[in-house]
């Protein structure tokens, strides 16, 4: 599975379950996830077949794994890209792949309207956000035209609500 193909998977409630309280509970192993399934959803399941199906979802691409830090250690900032047209068919690529590859990235994004790309990326602080900027236009700034910064400020919410998941039940009952 790559990171770009759409995952290949039929839902059934025993999966949509784990989602869910994978979500509120990243932690939660597979003995304690089958006695959840149990009392809460009516799913009788062995350890291991959760186990498994928590394994191939994962293999699949359903959903992925990623450590995140507590946003008390970063500040953030969306980065907005404007591109310059003349330079942009010789060096897209590479600007693409100096922002994608980047470890300050978090969520790397083309959005609807003015073709832009779009950022959120994490720093220690704001003299980290004028170096990557400085740093960005020195090695890319033939291609980007502008590059707006904003600053984001006092994250209220920074994870995934398990109701999401219902979603997918609503959708594989039609």
């Amino acid at each position: 599975m790559t990171d770009h193909e759409e995952p290949n998977w039929d839902f059934k409630d025993r999966d949509i379950a784990i989602l869910c309280e994978l979500s509120d509970d990243p932690q939660l192993s597979s003995r304690e996830l089958t006695d959840v399934l149990e009392t809460k959803y009516d799913i009788d399941v062995s350890h291991v077949t959760v186990s498994e199906s928590i394994r191939r979802m994962r293999d699949e691409g359903v959903f992925r794994e990623a450590i995140i830090p507590n946003e008390e250690y970063y500040i953030f900032a969306m980065f907005e890209f404007k591109f310059n047209p003349e330079n942009f068919a010789d060096g897209w690529r590479d600007a693409m792949e100096f922002i994608q590859q980047d470890k300050h990235t978090l969520f790397f994004f083309l959005s609807d309207g003015e073709y832009q790309w779009k950022t959120i990326m994490m720093f220690r602080n704001r003299e980290e956000v004028s170096r990557w900027i400085h740093d960005c236009y020195k090695k890319h700034g033939d291609v980007i035209a502008n590059l707006r910064n904003t600053a984001v400020h006092n994250v209220l919410k920074f994870r995934t609500d398990s109701e999401i998941y219902e979603d997918l039940r609503e959708e594989t009952d039609n």
